[in-house]
């Protein structure tokens, strides 16, 4: 079948494939799949795929419809690079290119065997170089967009829609914080209900703890349990925009628990090993940038691409904007008042980012949210639930470690220390969309340049996820520990935020839809229900 006709084809089946992937009990509406405007893309055999760029490179994750006989080719301009197998089956390849110009539009595609198309040509643009001095950067940013159907998560296409309201708003770049999979496998609280429950051992089976990922019988289940999350989520829509995924608990397949019988993180060897392969499958590593330390944690593996990192990146946007990414739960220790989240090193280079000069913004998106709790282990805070169901700082909170909340306070500092910038952190993880203020944290204050603190709003969360009904059953309030001011409570609803950066200033649209109260076609008209705009202090 030609692109063209085939163009035609999914116009006339996107709405029953809608249709079908809607369970009749969660919506009684009939919708049709909004189609973007102009020529459908034709995907062709490609079932998912998701870049990202930097200033000079590019890389692109990808999936099939089937094992490829031969290795596929990415061709960016005048450029080819052959593909790189990231399964053992074929199913699966990436395409790393270096040496391209800053700031320009190339055109994409990707052939097989004898240079047969295997998709749409698309275009892609690289980032400004760091020393150009760009008028404005959009970014989009969204957390919690995994969660397999049968488990009640938001059925894909409307977690898709979701997608393609905000990318109508053309972002140049988009964060993924946190929780792309759920499937937790040994956590006390949630495995029971995800990876280690009957329905998930039915749809994927079960894995062997002891065995290899990639390369037996556990790489089939780890594609049964995570392809439904992600490839028809995201599909082909993201192959303009750069992504940028930061990994969470659940990425590691597991919960953050603390009991007297397990404490799930740091992550096992083989949870590392899920999660490596879930990335290295799925979505991009972070590209290298020339302010990040090549040798920090989980950076320029032997087998991955040149440079990358698998757990700390960067967004540089010439001159303009960089926005600092970190994952959490990899390098946490349990070291009571010398434990950290973050590495050390990473810590480092995190605070060497906030003195130096080159960049008119810097904002920090971790997976592990400051600011507000919800009573769980794995947070910067001591707070927990209290016998009267609030969170509480005056009982200790078991196998919480007091280091963690003495690395958030000497990261906090460091913000508000910035000379002419915006104090900004963006995270994952909370379930909720919010926005406050950190005017101190215990002794330390932040008044004279205090931070702002924004909760992205989730794409996939199912009617128990939301903190206010989940395990603990309390809504997420500022830390105890915090003084803190909201502008907007935290809200239970699905959404996500565009981050506006201009020479001068900073803005932050926030959008939710509420699956109780609006219909699934709202999600094509949503606009902004509140806009904050930060200037540079003098």
């Amino acid at each position: 079948m030609s692109f063209a006709n085939r163009r035609e084809f999914l116009r006339a089946s996107g709405a029953a494939a809608f249709s079908a992937a809607v369970p009749a009990d969660l919506f009684a509406q009939s919708v049709d799949t909004p189609m973007p405007s102009g020529p459908a893309w034709d995907p062709g055999s490609v079932r998912h795929l998701l870049p990202t760029v930097s200033h000079n490179r590019i890389l692109v994750k990808a999936s099939f419809n089937a094992q490829l006989p031969s290795v596929p080719t990415l061709r960016v301009g005048e450029t080819s690079v052959a593909g790189r197998m990231s399964d053992t089956r074929g199913e699966f390849w990436h395409f790393h290119v270096t040496d391209l110009r800053p700031a320009r539009t190339y055109q994409l595609s990707i052939v097989g065997n004898q240079g047969r198309p295997l998709c749409e040509p698309w275009e892609l643009a690289t980032f400004p170089a760091p020393d150009e001095r760009p008028g404005q950067f959009r970014v989009l940013f969204f957390s919690c967009a995994g969660g397999h159907e049968a488990m009640k998560f938001l059925p894909p296409a409307v977690r898709n829609r979701l997608f393609r309201r905000a990318l109508s708003f053309q972002p140049q770049a988009a964060v993924a914080n946190g929780d792309h999979v759920y499937w937790d496998l040994l956590s006390p609280l949630t495995s029971k209900r995800y990876g280690a429950s009957a329905e998930a051992e039915k749809i994927a089976g079960k894995f062997d703890r002891a065995g290899i990922v990639l390369g037996g019988d556990n790489e089939t289940i780890l594609k049964r349990a995570v392809d439904p999350q992600i490839a028809p989520i995201y599909g082909a829509d993201f192959r303009s925009t750069p992504m940028f995924f930061v990994q969470d608990d659940h990425d590691y397949f597991d919960n953050d628990e603390a009991t007297d019988d397990i404490i799930t993180f740091p992550p096992t060897h083989f949870m590392l090993q899920l999660a490596r392969a879930t990335q290295v499958m799925y979505y991009p590593e972070f590209l290298p940038d020339v302010a990040r330390p090549r040798g920090l944690p989980w950076s320029s593996a032997a087998d991955r691409p040149d440079g990358v990192s698998e757990t700390f990146g960067t967004i540089r946007y010439g001159r303009l904007a960089e926005i600092l990414l970190y994952d959490i739960r990899r390098t946490m220790t349990l070291a009571g008042p010398s434990a950290v989240y973050v590495d050390p090193q990473a810590e480092k280079w995190l605070m060497a980012r906030m003195t130096a000069t080159d960049v008119v913004h810097v904002v920090h998106a971790p997976s592990n949210p400051p600011g507000w709790s919800a009573g769980k282990w794995g947070e910067w805070y001591p707070d927990i639930l209290g016998p009267d169901r609030k969170l509480t700082t005056s009982r200790p909170k078991p196998y919480w470690q007091p280091g963690w909340l003495k690395q958030h306070d000497r990261l906090m500092a460091a913000m508000s220390a910035m000379k002419g910038r915006i104090p900004l952190v963006v995270s994952g993880d909370m379930h909720s969309i919010a926005l406050g203020t950190m005017l101190g944290s215990g002794a330390l204050d932040l008044k004279g340049n205090p931070i702002h603190v924004a909760l992205p709003g989730t794409i996939g969360t199912w009617p128990g996820g939301w903190p206010s009904v989940g395990i603990r059953g309390t809504p997420a309030t500022p830390s105890a520990v915090l003084e803190f001011e909201e502008q907007i409570k935290p809200i239970e609803q699905h959404g996500f935020i565009l981050a506006d950066f201009t020479q001068d200033k900073i803005v932050l649209r926030f959008f939710t839809w509420d699956v109780k109260a609006q219909p699934v076609e709202a999600i094509d008209m949503l606009q902004p229900f509140h806009i904050a705009e930060f200037s540079r202090p003098a």
